[in-house]
This record gives C-alpha cells, structure tokens and sequence, in this order.
C-alpha cells in the first residue's frame, strides 16, 4: 500500500495535515473517533478511481488547534476553512462518526459546499429512549469493542506507525480523544435534529449492524430528517467503525452512491 501525499493546510494559524491519493473526481473523507494516524484500505478502494482527499480535523492526528474551537460554532467554522484550503468545495464528501455529523453540517449550512453525501453512523443527534453510548466515559480496554466488531481492527489503527516517538504517541492520540470530545461531549449531542432539513445533497446513510456506541435505529432518524433524496444501507459485520471491520463492503456502497 503507498502512502498517499501529505500537505499542511492552516485553520485558524494552526497547522492541519491534508493527505491526497488516486485520480479521477475528488472525494473528501472526514474521520470518525480516533481519526487516522495512518492511511486505510478503505481509502485505497476509494483512490483506484477517485482523487481521495482527507483533512484531518483540528486536534486529531496531524493537526492541532482544537483548544482554540470554544463553541459548536466554531467548530463548524474551522471545518469549513477546512474543507476550503483541502480543495473539497463542492466536492463529494464522506463523512463517519465524529466526521459525519460535521458532514452533515457542511451539507445543511453550506449546500454548495457538498455535491454528493455519504455519512456513516455520524453523531449528532440524541434520543434518551435509546441512548448513545459516552465513549469517553470507558475503560481503555472496553474502547476496541465499541469502535469495532472485530476490536483488533481499532487496535490496529490506534498502534505508533512506523517512526512514531513512543512515548509522544500515546500523548497524540488522547489529544485527539479530547478534541473529540470538545466536539460532542456530552454523549454527541449537537441539536442537528434542527439543521438535517436544510440537507439537500443526494444521501447514503450506512450503518454497521454492531454499532455499540450510536443504535442502528439512528439511521432512520437521520434520514427522516433529511430533505434530499436519502438511502440506508446496513453493513454486517460491522461496528461503529463499519470502514475499519468491513472497507471491501462499504467503499463499494460508497462509490456506487457517487457513480
């Protein structure tokens, strides 16, 4: 697998790693909890016929600037200057977890910004009869579980890459732990109950059929929101991180939504 193009982009005077890979239309992909500390197969599906471009949010792996984002507001705001300085507007974007409900955001407040959507088991909504489960509020080791079916697939992700300061490491990815929750604590309510209407972009909504952190029963809330033209796919198999337990299955759901 070769590793994809890394660029630095500013938000806010902060620095924001961009990697780019493959050719063809370009295609954003926001990151879910954790973010990405390294590339994905699930983005090297992508990249065999798209331009795969991925802005890593303020705070997550490779960026920084997230103790400066204050208010939800803000946090919209610096994902829009993202999204700008990556080269994404008007752009096809995925968006997962975390990175789904910004998704989703850029999609109502700015429509011009998003063409096409795909948001997988994003955060944003809260129903206390079937309530989300506080992935801040765990034991390191109950962590893999919830972010996966197969926990070895989160593991895997969150290890050092290769050259990593190994005791710098651990540091990066509490940081980006905390920006998440900066975000969306508590329990990844953000009220975009009020904001799913203004979605006009064509949807895919994909949720895995484990997720233990958001209940599958989301996804029709999401999509009963949602004015534009919305699907639902579930991918079995799958947890919260349905791109890390099943990347074959989903890049293929994806790309046939974007055509």
């Amino acid at each position: 697998m070769s590793e994809p193009q890394a660029a630095t982009v500013e938000v806010n005077g902060h620095p924001c790693r961009v990697w780019t890979k493959g050719h063809g239309p370009k295609l954003g992909f926001l990151a879910g909890l954790g973010g990405l500390p390294r590339w994905l197969p699930f983005l090297d599906k992508l990249a065999e016929t798209r331009t795969v471009i991925v802005p890593s949010l303020p705070g997550y792996p490779g960026a920084t600037g997230h103790t400066e984002l204050d208010t939800h507001l803000d946090w919209v705001l610096a994902v829009r200057q993202l999204i700008d300085k990556a080269g994404l507007a008007g752009a096809d974007l995925i968006g997962a977890s975390v990175g789904g409900a910004f998704a989703a955001e850029m999609a109502a407040i700015f429509p011009g910004l998003v063409a096409k959507l795909v948001l997988i088991a994003p955060f944003g909504l809260f129903d206390d009869q079937e309530p989300a489960t506080d992935p801040w509020a765990q034991r390191k080791d109950n962590v893999a579980g919830l972010m996966c079916a197969n926990g070895e697939k989160w593991n895997a992700l969150i290890a050092a890459p290769e050259g990593a300061n190994s005791i710098e490491w651990p540091i990066e990815m509490v940081r980006a732990s905390e920006a998440a929750a900066r975000a969306f604590w508590p329990l990844g309510n953000t009220r975009l109950e009020k904001r799913l209407g203004l979605i006009a972009a064509p949807t895919l909504i994909l949720w895995g059929d484990r997720d233990a952190v958001l209940p599958p029963s989301y996804a029709k809330k999401f999509a009963a929101g949602i004015n534009g033209a919305t699907r639902i796919e579930t991918v079995a198999e799958a947890g919260h991180l349905a791109y890390l337990d099943q990347p074959d299955a989903v890049a293929r759901a994806v790309l046939a939504h974007f055509g």
